[in-house]
């Protein structure tokens, strides 16, 4: 599995990975005055965090399109990637969109273009399910280890909801296109699911 994917195309997910994790950073850390610990906290578990949820968005892309007989692969935006940095600085949001997997070949159908493009969304929602396990029993753990995991949980459900909620925008190139395009139910299920995670994980009260 791992030899279908380039070195080049490693490079690009990982300039993409490093630069999407500084813009989580910047946002996870706009409030209030910290410390250079905190900050280097909050950059290594957007790395850890965006390294799954963001590889793996990018890889279900890919290997989905493989399965319908189509060659893919992540091809970095680096506009994108400075307007990603840039809007998390100054205005607190992520543009998560540092590239996109290229599909190569013809005769695709909507529905296969569709399922595709769910499978990035799809991977991030299920992602969501282990931080929010770990976030719940973080409450019956005690001291730096409770403090630890809950914010580890936080910050992964948060990466992953992101990451959901915009991708399934149904704008430009953007999944939520796709998947609207191909089946109105499946995209009405994910951006419902994907954009409730992210309200809960914004105002914890509802967690």
């Amino acid at each position: 599995m791992l030899e279908r994917i380039t070195r080049r195309e490693r490079n690009d997910l990982l300039v993409a990975w490093l630069a999407i994790s500084i813009a989580f950073t910047l946002i996870f850390i706009r409030e209030g005055k910290m410390e250079i610990f905190d900050v280097l906290l909050y950059f290594g578990l957007s790395l850890l965090t965006v390294g799954i949820g963001f590889i793996l968005h990018e890889m279900a892309h890919k290997f989905t399109a493989i399965k319908y007989g189509f060659w893919a692969e992540f091809q970095k935006d680096n506009l994108m990637l400075l307007v990603a940095v840039t809007l998390a600085a100054l205005v607190g949001v992520v543009f998560a969109a540092p590239g996109a997997t290229m599909i190569y070949g013809s005769g695709i159908t909507r529905e296969q273009n569709g399922k595709i493009s769910a499978a990035g969304p799809l991977t991030n929602l299920i992602l969501c399910v282990p931080f929010g396990i770990l976030l719940l029993l973080s409450g019956y753990l005690s001291g730096e280890g409770r403090s630890f995991a809950m914010l580890f949980g936080m910050v992964g459900l948060q990466v992953n909801a992101m990451v959901a909620a915009f991708n399934m925008l149904p704008v430009s190139v953007l999944d939520g296109k796709k998947v609207l395009a191909w089946n109105p139910l499946v995209f009405i299920v994910l951006i419902v699911a994907a954009f409730g995670v992210l309200i809960a994980t914004l105002y914890p009260i509802f967690l």
